[in-house]
C-alpha cells in the first residue's frame, strides 16, 4: 500500500469535482474548491472519519469494497480506478468481471434522474446504486449480502417474499426473462467467474430454475411494460428502458408512468411517500 500515492491521489480527484458533478446542489459560499471530505464520505457511504484518515497517511488499509465506493464516489474513469486499487494495495479488478465499480457516465445520467425510479444493475441482478424513487417503489437494496444481492437469486430462492411485487399471471414470464438474462451473462463471463457460482447455486436449491436453465433460452432485457404491485398504493402500470454502457456489463434501468394517467400519480404518490409506511405518513 502506498499511502502518500493514495492520499495525493484522493485529495487531487476530490478537489476537481464540483458538486453538481455528482448531483449535489452547489449552495452558496464554500471555502473548498471541489467536494468537501463529508461530500465524498456521504456518496461512498462511510464515516467522513474514515475517509479523512486516508487522505490523511492513516487508517488501515482499505477493503476492495471500500474502494468500489469511493470509486463511484468520486466518478473514477476505469483507469483512475484501477490505480486507486493498487496504491492501495490490491489488483485492480478484472473489466469484465462484475464488480461495485459503477461507469461515470450512468452515474451522471442517474444524477440527473430525480423525479422518477432509476437504478444501476451489474449482470448479476444486483443493485449498484439506486435513486430515491426507485428505493421508494422498490425497496432498499444496500443491505443485501452474498448471493442474496442477486435480485435473480432473491427470485429463486424467496419467492415467497421477492416475487409479491409482481402480479400472479405474470410471474412465469418473468422468472424465463430473469434466467434468459443471466444465460446471456454466462455466455460472456464463463462458469468460473461469480455467474457460474450463482447458476450452481441456483441449480441446486431451485428446480424451478434447473428447469427453466436447461432450456438454453438467452435474451438481454432492454425494454419491457410490467405491473409492479407497491403494498400501499396497489398496482402500478410502468414502461421501463434500459441504457447499457458500451461493454454491456452495467444497466440503468428506469421507470416511467404514461403522463397524466392514474399510474403517474400512483408512481408520485410512492416517491413522496419514500419507503415509510402510508399509515406512518398520514
Amino acid at each position: 500500500m502506498d499511502r502518500p500515492a493514495l492520499a495525493e491521489f484522493l485529495v487531487r480527484r476530490r478537489s476537481e469535482l464540483r458538486p453538481r458533478d455528482v448531483g449535489l446542489p452547489d449552495g452558496a459560499r464554500r471555502r473548498t474548491s471541489g467536494l468537501r471530505r463529508e461530500e465524498v464520505a456521504s456518496l461512498a457511504l462511510m464515516s467522513t472519519d474514515y475517509y479523512t484518515r486516508l487522505e490523511q497517511q492513516r487508517g488501515p488499509q482499505p477493503s476492495t469494497q471500500i474502494l468500489a465506493s469511493i470509486a463511484r464516489a468520486l466518478r473514477l474513469t476505469p483507469d483512475e480506478r484501477d490505480y486507486l486499487y493498487r496504491v492501495a494495495g490490491h489488483d485492480a479488478p478484472a473489466r469484465e468481471a462484475p464488480t461495485e465499480y459503477v461507469a461515470p457516465a450512468l452515474l451522471r445520467v442517474l444524477d440527473r434522474l430525480s423525479d422518477t425510479p432509476a437504478l444501476i444493475l451489474n449482470p448479476l441482478g444486483e443493485v449498484l446504486v439506486q435513486n430515491g424513487p426507485a428505493r421508494a417503489l422498490l425497496g432498499d437494496a444496500s443491505g443485501y449480502t452474498g448471493l442474496e444481492r442477486s435480485e435473480v437469486y432473491r427470485w429463486f430462492a424467496r419467492p415467497e417474499t421477492e416475487r409479491q411485487r409482481y402480479p400472479e399471471d405474470d410471474r412465469p414470464r418473468q422468472s424465463r426473462a430473469q434466467v434468459a438474462s443471466l444465460r446471456a451473462a454466462y455466455g460472456s463471463m464463463g462458469a468460473d467467474s461469480r455467474v457460474g457460482e450463482l447458476v450452481r447455486e441456483l441449480q441446486r436449491i431451485s428446480p424451478e430454475f434447473a428447469d427453466l436453465w436447461d432450456r438454453h433460452e438467452v435474451a438481454r432485457r432492454f425494454a419491457d411494460h410490467k405491473v409492479l404491485i407497491h403494498p400501499e398504493v396497489g398496482p402500478i402500470e410502468l414502461d421501463c428502458q434500459v441504457l447499457l454502457t458500451e461493454d454491456q456489463t452495467q444497466a440503468l434501468l428506469v421507470l416511467t408512468a404514461a403522463p397524466r394517467t392514474e399510474d403517474e400519480e400512483k408512481l408520485r404518490l410512492v416517491s413522496v411517500l419514500g419507503t415509510q409506511q402510508f399509515s406512518d405518513a398520514r
